[in-house]
């Protein structure tokens, strides 16, 4: 009983870290209500758009920081991993669908990046890498976003030796982001998907 409760804690605390909106409450610093402007998405990318370059650093930083908090505090003390799995869901969950701002939110990548981080580190690593290749040769973040998160779970899967929890945890983390990015998907497959810098939707 005790087991359960405690990890219904550490579930709960991520699923709160998580919510806590970094990109609304940076933005609302600059006096911009981010959910009001541009695409509306609390991330950085809209941050970027709508407000600067240097409040969206201090979001992209934020965001999985608070994912590798949340999640690091049920690893530090030794909860299973399965717990800590379901702890690094909840604080993506908490960004995407937030409570304080009536379930709308982020899309989660940053944060889905920071949770998974003290979850494998070297896997994060890499799925960071080639998200950041494909949005440095295509420019688009979305893009880069959709194929870092798809590269997950194929590298925990070449990693060899893993626990089961965390293959489902990189394969939930990648499905959630499809379906957060589901309106990027389809400004992709018609061509029209704005690339990093532009202003303007392209015709």
């Amino acid at each position: 009983m005790l087991e359960v409760i405690t990890a219904a804690v550490f579930i709960i605390i991520g699923y709160l870290v998580g919510s806590i909106p970094s990109g609304f409450l940076v933005a609302r610093l600059y006096g911009v209500d981010i959910q009001k402007t541009g695409s509306g998405n609390i991330g950085a990318t809209n941050v970027l758009r709508s407000v600067g370059v240097f409040p969206a650093v201090v979001v992209a930083l934020l965001d999985p920081l608070k994912g590798y908090l949340a999640t690091l505090f049920p690893v530090l003390l030794g909860a299973d991993h399965w717990v800590v799995a379901l702890t690094a869901l909840a604080t993506v969950l908490g960004n995407n669908f937030n409570v304080f701002l009536k379930l709308r939110g982020g899309k989660g990548v940053a944060t889905s990046l920071g949770a998974f981080l003290a979850v494998d580190p070297l896997v994060t690593v890499l799925a960071m890498a080639v998200g950041l290749v494909t949005i440095v040769l295509g420019r688009f973040v979305s893009l880069g976003s959709l194929v870092g998160m798809a590269s997950a779970p194929l590298f925990v899967l070449a990693s060899g030796s893993y626990p089961v929890s965390e293959l489902l945890l990189a394969v939930a983390l990648m499905l959630l982001a499809y379906y957060r990015h589901w309106t990027n998907i389809q400004r992709l497959a018609r061509g029209n998907e704005r690339r990093l810098g532009e202003k303007e939707p392209r015709a």
